[in-house]
């Protein structure tokens, strides 16, 4: 891989990772549109872990506070009722995605990763998303989250192993879907990402020492940093003019693509 590729791929992982626009499709995508190698799995990790590390560093102080509460009652420490369960919340929410990943990952990625079915998942999906954003209410705070919430949430989270679907616009299209307000709906999206990440990080890298490959250190480094990095502004901007800008944009551009790749591969 050249340099120009490693950077290419990195900040599209790092944008595409937390807006609802799918990153799985684009990293599918991009390399049959240019003609490039498959970037690998040590690049797939770097990647993984700099989105990993800019999601932590970002909400680091909420992280900070929901973990010490979680833990708090087995060391018997005061702890905020809020995020005691919060932490159970997006434990909850991150079963059945870990469960069907660890399950049927290998046969999902296998079938699913069709150009055709990257279209219309990026269509329809799309149009969930404009929907939820119309008609939910957008009334609740991150402190009405639920166990049934959270079950919902994490249970439509399995749909995202098609490719084109999105993690964060799933998670985000359930979550205004229940009433949640636009930042509840993408911050408890981000908080459960974590889980999400590091496990997609640990598969890889496990597969990675099974193959031996040998790690350019210079790319794998160079990788981690920009996908941190355009990460990390990704979910500031997002935050920051969410309540301006709502989830039409990315609707639009989710519309475009799919129609794009339609007439590409039709």
């Amino acid at each position: 891989m050249d340099l120009m590729q490693i950077i290419i791929l990195s900040v599209i992982q790092g944008i595409t990772e937390f807006l609802p626009i799918s990153s799985s499709a684009h990293l599918i995508l991009l390399p049959q549109l240019m003609n490039w190698k498959d970037q690998g799995l040590a690049i797939d990790v770097a990647a993984h872990l700099g989105s990993l590390f800019a999601v932590i560093f970002y909400f680091r102080k909420d992280f900070r506070s929901i973990l010490v509460s979680g833990f708090a009652p087995v060391f018997k420490l005061n702890y905020v009722e809020e995020n005691f369960r919060l932490f159970w919340f997006i434990v909850l929410a991150s079963l059945p995605v870990l469960i069907a990943g660890f399950l049927f990952r290998d046969i999902i990625s296998y079938y699913f990763r069709n150009p055709l079915l990257i279209s219309f998942s990026t269509i329809f999906f799309g149009l969930l998303l404009w929907l939820s954003d119309v008609i939910g209410k957008r009334q609740r705070s991150i402190n009405s989250i639920n166990k049934k919430d959270a079950l919902i949430i994490g249970s439509l989270q399995i749909l995202a192993f098609i490719p084109g679907a999105s993690r964060s616009g799933i998670t985000m299209t359930t979550g205004l879907m229940l009433g949640l307000d636009r930042n509840t709906a993408v911050k408890f999206s981000f908080f459960i990402s974590v889980p999400i990440i590091l496990a997609a990080a640990l598969y890889e890298a496990s597969n990675l020492i099974q193959v031996g490959n040998d790690i350019d250190i210079f790319n794998f480094i160079i990788t981690v940093i920009l996908s941190a990095l355009s990460s990390f502004f990704t979910i500031h901007l997002f935050l920051k003019f969410l309540d301006r800008i709502g989830m039409l944009p990315f609707v639009i551009y989710r519309l475009i693509l799919g129609t794009i790749l339609l007439f590409m591969f039709v």
